[in-house]
């Protein structure tokens, strides 16, 4: 089902569609390609944070539930170099890095819904040459299923005339009790190495083992006050590998994905106020945990990382599984 939700700020209509499947529910919007809310049978309250109104999406909210692109996380001084050129992006946190690409990037677009079923549904994009300082015409595809059992599935792909970077990343905030926060809720990521940051959260070289650090999950835990980071997850043979697992109240969050890390971040900032949530009243601190498939952070400026460049006419994929087990 689509219907017009609201118009954008630029006066064009911003679309909703819900889809349905194996008990579950989810509203996406066209703005940002945004997953607005994910129900499952059983559970009272939306599984990802969100606003109940457009405009909250324009401000506090901008990222939540969104596809950030056309590279995620952040790049070190708003630069990059391809094939020897350099290129000036949006430098748009604190002045001095280029975060989720910046005020032009995917998160803040209207995308078209192109395809719509019971189940799934398909959004495009086009993101001309420049914008944002990005070289490239690039066509950028989103596709949300819902499965027989009620996961959801994210594929995102893109293709462009030039060579560029491009690692697009799901930028959902989960909170599985409906608690103000996450202090019930438990982690577990089967990473052996993290990556180390600076002030400005850019990685500050190879990536270390978690061994006898804060950054250690591999065994469930509570949600450290300091959580920000990329975990680098290793090859596998099966499609999909294990992101991590959240736990609280009985219901169980496994994240699956074909990306070479996961950025997990505990939400320690998040402030909506004026803007209401889904339980009637802004999101505070720690009020959900973004988990994020994806490249790794600076991988522009970071020739020891796995590389997202992608040549002109090449074809990016990336699939990413959220599956809610409710084990009350």
């Amino acid at each position: 089902m689509v219907y017009n939700f609201s118009l954008n700020p630029y006066g064009t209509q911003v679309k909703a569609c819900e889809l349905r499947a194996g008990g579950a529910v989810a509203r996406v919007l066209s703005w940002g390609a945004t997953v607005q809310d994910y129900r499952v049978a059983g559970i009272d309250h939306s599984l990802i944070l969100g606003g109940e109104t457009i405009d909250s999406y324009f401000d506090q909210m901008h990222y939540f539930g969104a596809v950030v692109g056309p590279v995620a996380n952040r790049i070190a001084g708003g630069r990059m170099q391809i094939n020897g050129q350099s290129f000036d992006l949006d430098k748009n946190e604190n002045g001095q890095t280029t975060l989720h690409s910046g005020c032009a990037g995917f998160s803040d677009r209207n995308w078209s819904l192109s395809q719509v079923s019971d189940n799934a549904c398909e959004l495009t994009l086009e993101h001309p040459d420049g914008l944002g300082g990005f070289p490239g015409n690039i066509r950028a595809t989103v596709i949300y299923r819902l499965t027989a059992s009620g996961a959801l599935e994210v594929e995102i792909s893109g293709q462009a005339d030039a060579d560029i970077f491009f690692s697009p990343a799901f930028h959902g905030y989960w909170n599985l009790s409906g608690g103000n926060d996450l202090s019930d809720h438990l982690l577990t990521v089967p990473a052996d190495t993290y990556l180390p940051v600076d002030a400005e959260q850019i990685p500050i070289g190879q990536a270390v083992p978690v061994d006898g650090t804060a950054f250690d999950y591999r065994k469930p835990r509570h949600i450290g006050p300091v959580l920000d980071h990329n975990f680098c997850l290793g090859s596998s043979d099966t499609p999909l590998q294990t992101a991590c697992r959240v736990e609280a109240s009985g219901v169980v969050l496994d994240v699956q994905t074909d990306q070479p890390g996961v950025q997990i971040y505990n939400g320690c900032h998040i402030d909506t106020a004026p803007f209401n949530g889904h339980l009637g009243k802004p999101y505070g601190p720690c009020a959900g945990l973004a988990i994020e498939p994806q490249f790794w952070p600076d991988t522009p400026n970071q020739p020891s990382f796995p590389s997202s460049l992608l040549r002109a006419g090449e074809r990016f994929i990336s699939r990413s599984r959220f599956e809610i087990s409710d084990l009350r």
